[in-house]
């Protein structure tokens, strides 16, 4: 798997708003990466990363939603979406971790 590690962009019209009544992001089917769409046709697992809360309490933050996804091309990707990002903007939310190489 490749480590890729780029911000891409939501195709808002596609976005399964469905997770978000749980407080979680709602996983777009459809991204924008290097300038070429990004299908999602199938997500493999999930999982959250978190962190002690900054502010001296005991509850732990999530930062991090992880999505382990199936392309329409058939690789697999791992892409993850930032609860509290760098900037205000969604394309910098959501990020490409890793991805499989296209067969040749």
């Amino acid at each position: 798997m490749s480590f890729i590690s780029e911000s891409i962009k939501p195709v808002i019209a596609t976005i399964d708003t469905t997770p978000m009544t749980t407080g979680g992001p709602g996983l777009p089917r459809e991204f924008t990466w290097r300038g070429k769409p990004l299908h999602v046709a199938a997500v493999l697992r999930t999982w959250k990363e978190t962190s002690p809360c900054t502010h001296g309490g005991s509850e732990a933050y999530v930062r991090k939603h992880w999505f382990e996804i199936q392309t329409l091309t058939h690789q697999t990707a791992r892409i993850y979406f930032e609860r509290k990002a760098k900037s205000r903007s969604i394309t910098k939310r959501w990020w490409l971790y890793s991805i499989e190489p296209e067969s040749v």
